[in-house]
């Protein structure tokens, strides 16, 4: 919700698209709390087919959500070769899936809260899409992309400043 929300804010019609009806639920009642707007469709990502393409798409996807240790250490105990493997295996299912809702020239955006290279950078090699590399300088001070134009963090970087969750974002376009 908190990645629709930002998006509506930057004046970006969003679709937001999740199979909890509960999580949907929670949202718009933040859209209706901010006044802001978007169409909010319950539905499996698997199974759904977008009436129109779309310019942008930023698949936020399932993962092990190993990145959130620093708040969450408990994830580390919980999360094991399968659980990766079955989440990399799903991840990909979505990436192909939302590359075929773009428009040419659209905008792909991938990313996971996970520190496992299977569902970062493993994931972001499968997408046959052109690159759209993220750039230094849309990255505030202390981080930097990779020789790819990924953008991978830690939950010790930026320690000073408070921290951060470890996480993953690729770009391409369609």
């Amino acid at each position: 919700g908190g990645k629709t929300l930002q998006l509506a804010a930057q004046g970006w019609q969003v679709t937001a698209l999740d199979q909890s009806a509960k999580r949907m639920e929670r949202l718009r009642a933040n859209l209706a709390r901010t006044g802001l707007g978007a169409q909010i469709v319950v539905a499996d990502a698997l199974a759904w087919e977008p009436a129109e393409a779309f310019d942008a798409i930023l698949l936020d996807a399932p993962c092990t959500a190993t990145g959130t240790c620093r708040r969450h250490p408990d994830v580390l105990h919980r999360i094991g070769p399968r659980q990766i493997a079955e989440m990399a295996g799903l991840q990909a299912t979505l990436l192909a899936r939302a590359a075929g809702w773009l428009k040419p020239g659209g905008r792909l955006v991938y990313a996971v809260c996970s520190l496992e290279p299977e569902e970062g950078e493993a994931q972001a090699g499968l997408v046959t899409l052109s690159p759209d590399p993220v750039r230094a300088e849309e990255l505030p001070p202390g981080l930097a992309p990779s020789a790819e134009g990924w953008l991978r963090t830690d939950p010790g970087m930026l320690a000073e400043a408070g921290g951060l969750d470890g996480f993953f974002i690729a770009r391409w376009r369609g």
